[in-house]
């Protein structure tokens, strides 16, 4: 799942393959904002066909949490 979700940031939003880690911060590191992160959890769903709780976006800090979510869904 680490891999799917790291090649939606590298080829959906751009975003450095260097510097995406598990430990990596959505915001302070990767530079996503809220409304970045929102088409993020979109894109998950259309990729990875699973339905992401809109609640749990602000769970979000991390790669590492939106990985370990998504894996729950499988």
């Amino acid at each position: 799942m680490y891999e799917q979700f790291k090649n939606i940031l590298v080829d959906e939003l751009s975003i450095d393959p260097d510097q995406i880690s598990m430990d990596a911060e959505l915001a302070k590191d990767l530079g996503i904002n809220s409304l970045e992160l929102a088409d993020l959890a979109l894109l998950c769903e259309d990729k990875l066909g699973v339905e992401i709780d809109d609640k749990q976006l602000s769970k979000f800090i991390r790669v590492g949490d939106v990985v370990n979510y998504l894996q729950s869904l499988e």
